[in-house]
């Protein structure tokens, strides 16, 4: 039923909309409302962040987003197509990937089972000899268990793993946290590339100083909502506001 819905859905033109619209989403975890209304929308190729203080909602929207949590409302429209009817499974299969902060790795996989684990859901996805040639330790490590990696290589094999899929939008949450300062180097440049290589990529960042060198947009949230959209260019002129809104 949740392909048939989604084969069905209308469409719209290349070009017509933005490849991401999130409009009024809202969810609780439990009886607690976490998500009071985000707006906002993400164009084919463009890097956007999600900016905040710890619990504003960030992580909450990309779980919402990708339909993890059981109570939501709203609308998310991906390529045309309403997906909140879908499940979490489904949603997937659009071509949405997500890698989450606390990155997902098992422990009883070795680097290279963990990295051949989500199947392809649309073609266009990497191969694994692009992911080497963007994460060369991973190749070195690949009989490793993949809990025996530092933390800036667990980094790198989730985001790794969700580029095989043939997802087009990556909603990466946090990737930098706790990672050394030449590891985070490495992942800006890797999410330069892959904006060049026609990915899409949603980012709640805490490091604006980072995400100011990989964003097009940033997104401020607060109490569950967005509100404010601050362009790149403007970062600078906004950088007193920012920082009132971040609490730095």
């Amino acid at each position: 039923m949740a392909d048939a819905a989604l084969a069905t859905a209308p469409r719209t033109k290349a070009g017509d909309a933005p490849l991401l619209v999130v409009k009024d989403l809202q969810a609780w975890y439990g009886e607690s409302h976490v998500l009071h209304g985000i707006n906002f929308d993400v164009r084919q190729g463009e890097v956007v962040t999600l900016l905040g203080r710890n619990g504003a909602g960030k992580s909450t929207t990309m779980k919402a987003i990708m339909g993890i949590l059981p109570k939501r409302k709203g609308s998310v429209v991906f390529e045309g197509n309403e997906l909140m009817h879908l499940p979490a499974r489904w949603v997937a299969r659009t071509g949405i990937a997500f890698c989450p902060e606390e990155r997902g790795i098992f422990s009883s996989l070795s680097v290279e089972e963990n990295l051949m684990l989500p199947p392809q859901v649309r073609p266009g996805g990497l191969s694994v000899e692009q992911i080497f040639e963007l994460f060369p330790n991973l190749k070195e490590r690949l009989s490793s268990q993949g809990t025996k990696l530092s933390g800036g290589e667990q980094q790198m094999l989730a985001i790794g793993r969700i580029l095989r899929t043939g997802a087009k939008l990556l909603l990466l949450d946090e990737p930098t946290e706790g990672l050394a300062p030449v590891i985070v180097q490495q992942i800006g440049h890797t999410i330069a590339r892959l904006k060049r290589e026609g990915f899409t990529i949603v980012l709640v960042e805490q490091n604006f100083r980072f995400a100011s060198s990989v964003a097009d947009r940033h997104f401020v949230v607060e109490q569950g909502k967005v509100v404010d959209m601050i362009p790149n260019e403007e970062l600078e002129a906004n950088i007193e506001k920012l920082h009132n809104y971040l609490g730095v």
